[in-house]
């Protein structure tokens, strides 16, 4: 199972690496950010939003944020301009990192119960396994936004997170 310090140290490695991310993407064109790139969702733009999305709806699960009213295909279209996208993320990680500092041990090694929209039937499973994806699916598709962000010429700077995170 996980700790709590381990949800509190991935949600300020997600902050942080939003922000990389969101940095680098700000010095494209809205054109580059937009353009097909040949990943999952196809632009750096949609796999921001999915992100988005995924973290909103998972937070619904968590702690009672309201859930996006689109599904899995609409996730990619969330917040079709770019000012909006990038004040979501924001406020977003700010809420996720305000949630992992009061998580409850009692909670985490519970199991949690929903009904899942893509597999079309209710869903219960441990509550660490769950968290463990939230964070994992973070990764994932921030990864795919990176390689697109490096492929149209931008950096991130470094993603390593024993670098990134002070540790003192």
């Amino acid at each position: 199972m996980i700790s709590l310090d381990h949800c509190r140290l991935m949600a300020a490695y997600n902050a942080e690496m939003n922000r990389r991310i969101y940095a680098a993407a700000d010095r494209l064109t809205e054109a580059q950010r937009r353009e097909n790139r040949g990943a999952f969702f196809g632009s750096i733009h949609a796999t921001l939003n999915h992100l988005v999305w995924g973290d909103t709806t998972w937070m619904a699960r968590f702690a009672g944020w309201d859930a996006p009213k689109v599904g899995i295909p609409g996730s990619i279209a969330l917040h079709d301009e770019w000012a909006a996208l990038k004040a979501i993320r924001a406020e977003t990680d700010a809420r996720i990192e305000a949630w992992a500092s009061t998580i409850d041990p009692a909670w985490l090694a519970g199991t949690l119960s929903w009904f899942s929209g893509a597999m079309q039937r209710d869903v219960t499973r441990p509550t660490w396994v769950l968290v463990t994806h939230f964070f994992n699916h973070q990764t994932h598709h921030r990864g795919q936004a990176h390689a697109m962000i490096t492929a149209a010429g931008e950096k991130t700077g470094d993603t390593d997170l024993p670098f990134i995170l002070p540790f003192d």
